[in-house]
């Protein structure tokens, strides 16, 4: 087939998206640097809190399944446009909270709601459309905003805390979210999928007409037949409970660090340096996935290095044992981002990604949204966090183990463009 002369759409997807997931997800995970200074000035608790972490999640979660639904039929350009405006008012109006319910419903409802219009479902989705041969290496890249995003905005907010306040941190996040993503998504987010537009996944020109190739492109799957497959339901489990590890350590990594005598800015330096290797991670997962017979050995092999980091956080009480811990998990959290929607792509097949995926993170949310609140419960009644590592290296050991377990099966939508 003929190649594009032009630089194919399929990599501006892969920048916008990198983008957006920067700002939602640096943003997002800078919740653990806002948690001690708010429980000191409030004398609130750390599970009143985390709470609101809790409720974020779950919202982003809901939102998940009707922004995968609507991103297998109209542009990206609007969830996201409607997702950052929504989240930056949440993050201004956070900023001048005085009570929990007013806490619950900017950060927790209005953050919560906005961010799935900008989250992986929305960005990864909409890159898996546009690749087949790259397109680990194409959602790897993407991935990687989250990490580039987390890199740059929590030394950002850990220095505003310090030496300002934190509602200054969060009207801050919400400015840049709402600047860079207004601005990303009418420009580089405004396409569909290759179909509509004359070409083939990957940049190759298509001769058929645009009628045939939108029916080909577009195809439903209800609800109902994707629960009766058990696939589903390996992949909601594994990669919920990860995600549940995964909050409960950004959100509480940062109060452990300073109970242990770190000072802020290198306890919140820490959530930097996990993404440091996330992002090393995020692209190598991707790379490996494309050269793997099956991605889950990609999640696999990740899950591994995030149990490792575990075991060394139950002992970190220093600067450098923190940072070792950091660098490790950080690797191996960088493989969630990517190799997920690579498997549902992989299992499903790309017409239905935006609708599975959407659906998976409904789950992969209830995982989440369990993990900051389990780790403000624990820290409550024990006063330590130590069970709350137990609890993470047991679950990742399971997971590890369960998704070795997943079979490939059939794909749905016709099979000559998947």
């Amino acid at each position: 087939m003929q190649k594009n002369k032009e630089i194919f759409w399929g990599w501006f997807i892969v920048t916008g998206a990198f983008l957006v997931l920067g700002i939602n997800y640096g943003s997002r995970y800078c919740f653990g640097i806002f948690l001690k200074p708010m429980a000191e000035e409030f004398a609130w608790s750390r599970s009143v809190i985390s709470m609101a972490a809790t409720i974020n999640i779950i919202l982003y979660s809901v939102g998940a399944i009707f922004v995968g639904r609507m991103l297998d039929r109209i542009a990206p350009r609007w969830i996201i446009t409607a997702g950052a405006t929504l989240a930056a008012y949440g993050y201004i109006l956070t900023g001048f909270v005085s009570t929990p319910l007013g806490f619950y419903i900017t950060y927790g409802l209005m953050v919560g709601i906005g961010t799935a219009g900008l989250g992986v479902v929305t960005c990864s989705s909409s890159v898996g459309k546009w690749f087949i041969r790259k397109r680990g290496l194409a959602i790897g890249i993407a991935s990687m905003g989250i990490s580039f995003g987390t890199i740059a905005l929590t030394p950002l907010a850990g220095y505003i805390v310090n030496f300002l306040n934190w509602r200054i941190g969060l009207i801050t996040l919400g400015a840049i979210t709402l600047l860079i993503g207004l601005i990303v998504a009418q420009t580089l987010m405004r396409k569909t999928h290759p179909e509509a537009y004359g070409l083939l996944p990957d940049g190759d020109k298509i001769t058929m007409s645009k009628e045939i190739s939108l029916e080909q492109a577009v195809y439903k799957v209800p609800t109902l037949t994707i629960f009766k497959d058990s696939r589903f339901w390996t992949l909601a489990v594994c990669q919920g409970l990860a995600f549940m590890v995964t909050m409960s350590v950004f959100v509480h990594q940062v109060a452990y660090a300073e109970d242990n005598g770190v000072s802020k800015v290198a306890a919140a330096s820490s959530l930097a340096a996990i993404s440091l290797t996330g992002f090393l991670g995020q692209f190598f997962w991707g790379w490996l996935t494309d050269r793997l017979d099956d991605p889950k050995y990609s999640f696999c092999l990740g899950a591994t290095f995030m149990l490792t980091g575990m075991i060394l956080l139950i002992n970190a009480h220093s600067v450098n044992a923190l940072y070792v811990y950091a660098l490790t998990y950080g690797f191996g959290y960088g493989s969630l981002a990517p190799t997920i929607p690579i498997i549902a792509a992989h299992r499903f097949g790309r017409q239905v990604l935006g609708s599975v995926y959407g659906l998976l993170t409904f789950f992969i949310g209830i995982g989440g949204s369990i993990g900051p609140i389990l780790g403000g419960f624990i820290y409550d009644h024990f006063g330590s966090y130590r069970y709350l590592w137990l609890i993470n290296i047991f679950v990742l050991v399971f997971i590890t183990i369960v998704i070795l377990t997943l079979k490939k099966g059939k794909q749905y939508g016709p099979q000559s463009i998947q």
